[in-house]
């Protein structure tokens, strides 16, 4: 086998045109830069996108205002909306590069380390419960990883290549130990968070719909796995140990069912479509290993000399597995609009092509190219105009695909995500904010808060294992945000909050009150409309009364469908 098994087509066969695309983007990219400097990636992004679809001029979105931008890139790189001073402030600004401005600088802040860490985690580990590894650890691990941009491929390979055997550095093991180690379970889950491949119909046969998806895909990648187990060493840690020796042993079900099976087969490891890896042979069991194993001391962690996970860490998180940077970019490109440009992320296949393979292709170059920065990969898409596109069509009769991307999608809020825009809007952050002036770090309001985090993630996230894929309003959510203890004592009117600005603001000054009202919940100056709404909810209201409907204002817009979703 060649030292690097990775040189391969991105799927199980190749694309039907794919040497013709990769032509034509080739193509496109020499004759719409001939002579120049080649434009950023956010440019070449709107390219491709408009490339893809006949009349995309006629079907986009313009690109959203300043509020909805404000909004959406605040929520989708910290987790939170802006506070109504950023808010104010940002509408003000004439600068013509403050977008640009606004994404470095949330980029840079802690809450996007927090941020990312709280999204990967979930993708990553969904909401397991803790077995053997802190989850504190392993939050930690994420969130240093993100503030440090630390390159994607170098935090997938720390997690892939982690035993959990460094006392210092445990955090990154849970990826495997919380999964009981079990072969399995993460054979499938690693081929669907980085390969981008649903294995669940082939550990017993070759996937009955999807031609790419074949049985000894998937023990191609569990043979990495085969050899490793979960062990207590002698300091009573939990480990992830492995041993020199052992191999995957396979039948389809179908062809034993079938009576035609010619017995059990075997494979060595390897990446889907790639070449199986070599390791070396030893003339004797023993001389597999550094530590060999002893069956009188159970607690003596073995260490072959040559490992299986290693190699899979080191092959899978690099720049040169186009398949590693396809699906991570897709992942990041969800994230960001709302929908995979290969969709679902885990069904990549060539019966299922993406929306716009020429793009697709382009960023998974590119993201490659510049050593899979993810700030970088953020920026860029971020500041592409198709991403700034309002979420509102300029006709009404214009109904466009999601596939196309000619419109921002609505995106519900995640249970962090609408947590921490509750606690923003309600006006608890600013409040704890104030309350301890130079104290305030986002690590001590984190500290001071996450309390509220955990209750919306216990009510919104699902079960442990498994959150929720698509958005689905339950009756107990609605009640909780109707009269749960939690949402009244945040919204009520108390020191520096947002029914406390509200109420100091004069009471004849219904432009200004409706104006921080909306600027606190939903990003956005007050139509006529609402400016209206908020006079007639106030006339002649005075005292307890007046308020009871300030409170009731700010509930109002926490409890509506346009708080509820990134737009």
């Amino acid at each position: 086998m060649a030292d690097n098994p990775l040189h391969q087509p991105s799927s199980g066969r190749l694309m039907p045109g794919f040497i013709l695309s990769m032509a034509m983007l080739a193509s496109f990219l020499h004759v719409a830069h001939a002579g120049a400097e080649e434009p950023a990636l956010r440019t070449q992004i709107d390219r491709l996108i408009a490339m893809q679809t006949a009349d995309f001029d006629k079907l986009a979105a313009p690109v959203a205002d300043d509020a909805e931008f404000l909004r959406r890139v605040t929520l989708d790189l910290t987790g939170t909306i802006p506070t109504s001073t950023v808010a104010r402030a940002f509408l003000a600004d004439q600068n013509p590069q403050k977008r640009e401005q606004l994404v470095d600088k949330l980029l840079a802040s802690p809450e996007y380390a927090r941020h990312m860490q709280r999204q990967f985690d979930v993708a990553l580990m969904r909401r397991l419960p803790q077995k053997h590894v802190p989850v504190a650890e392993w939050e930690k691990f994420l969130r240093e990883s993100f503030a440090a941009n630390k390159p994607w491929d170098l935090i997938v390979r720390a997690i892939l290549s982690s035993d959990g055997s460094d006392p210092a550095n445990r955090g990154p093991a849970r990826f495997y130990l919380d999964r009981d180690g079990d072969p399995h379970v993460i054979t499938k889950d690693v081929a669907k968070l980085f390969l981008g491949v649903n294995f669940e119909c082939t550990q017993c046969h070759d996937h009955p719909q999807i031609e790419d998806y074949r049985q000894e895909h998937y023990y191609g990648v569990s043979a990495f796995f085969v050899r490793s187990f979960v062990m207590t060493d002698k300091e009573k840690r939990v480990v992830f140990a492995e041993k020199a020796d052992g191999e995957v042993t396979y039948e389809s079900v179908f062809e034993i069912r079938d009576k035609i099976s010619k017995g059990p087969k075997s494979t060595l490891p390897k990446f889907i479509e790639a070449s199986a890896i070599t390791e070396p042979k030893f003339n004797k069991p023993e001389e597999g290993y550094v530590v060999k194993p002893d069956d009188k001391d159970k607690e003596l962690r073995p260490i072959p000399r040559f490992s299986r996970r290693a190699k899979f860490a080191e092959f899978l998180a690099s720049a040169e597995n186009r398949r590693f940077c396809r699906s991570s970019v897709n992942r990041v490109w969800a994230l960001l609009l709302g929908r995979g440009l290969i969709h679902p992320l885990d069904l990549d296949h060539a019966e299922n092509p993406p929306s716009h393979p020429l793009l697709l292709a382009h960023l998974a170059d590119q993201f490659a190219a510049h050593k899979l920065d993810l700030k970088w990969l953020l920026k860029e898409i971020t500041l592409s105009q198709t991403y700034q596109r309002s979420s509102r069509s300029a006709n009404a009769e214009i109904n466009p695909s999601d596939a196309t991307f000619a419109r921002a999608l609505l995106k519900p809020l995640s249970p962090a995500q609408f947590a921490w825009t509750v606690m923003q809007a309600s006006g608890e952050v600013d409040a704890h904010r104030i309350g301890m002036g130079d104290q305030a770090t986002e690590q001590a309001l984190y500290d001071k808060l996450i309390g509220y985090e955990n209750r919306f993630v216990q009510l919104f996230g699902g079960e442990p294992g498994k959150p929720p894929i698509t958005f689905e309003a339950t009756a107990d959510q609605t009640l909780f945000l109707s009269n749960d203890p939690a949402i009244t004592f945040m919204v009520k009117p108390k020191s520096g909050n947002t029914a406390d600005r509200l109420q100091k603001l004069p009471p004849d000054n219904i432009p200004a009150i409706a104006e921080e009202l909306f600027l606190s919940t939903l990003t956005r100056l007050p139509t006529a409309d609402d400016v209206a709404d908020v006079q007639s909810a106030l006339a002649g209201a005075t005292g307890e009364t007046r308020t009871a409907i300030l409170y009731e204002l700010v509930w109002a817009a926490i409890s509506s469908a346009e708080f509820r979703f990134n737009h």
